[in-house]
């Protein structure tokens, strides 16, 4: 997955409380998330594991059944959203294309002020465009 080990990394590093009220969540909001939650638990357990290389994922998978229950409830949610954000951004163009071609036209794909200009028109914007955007992360 796209960016985990830097969630899982910010997670070891991380340990103040999070809002969490989007459809997804960044990687700032679930490494902090989990290392409030997780961080006792990845301390404890995978004590000597270097952060990067996805040592630590391994680690932390490896024993998930013996971290607390709001680590693994944590982790599933922050493994979840971070797999919609992902999607979403990278489907967004997909999404979108009908939206800014009537919307935006000579806008090119890719740019920001593509997605400036789709933010700009939200109430006219599809309701898939419109959630895609949300679940992407750009609002």
């Amino acid at each position: 997955m796209r960016g985990f080990r830097l969630l899982l990394a910010a997670a070891a590093l991380a340990g103040s409380a999070v809002a969490a009220d989007a459809q997804t969540i960044s990687y700032a909001q679930a490494g902090a998330m989990l290392g409030k939650s997780c961080g006792p638990d990845i301390t404890k357990l995978c004590p000597t594991v270097n952060l990067g290389n996805g040592a630590l994922v391994a680690c932390l998978d490896s024993k998930i059944k013996q971290v607390s229950a709001k680590c693994q409830s944590d982790y599933a949610m922050a493994t979840a959203s971070i797999a919609k954000r992902d999607a979403a951004q990278d489907a967004i163009g997909q999404i979108c294309n009908a939206d800014a071609a009537r919307l935006c036209p000579g806008m090119i794909p890719q740019d920001g002020n593509l997605l400036s200009c789709l933010l700009q028109a939200t109430k006219v914007v599809s309701a898939a465009c419109n959630q895609a955007i949300t679940d992407a992360g750009y609002r």
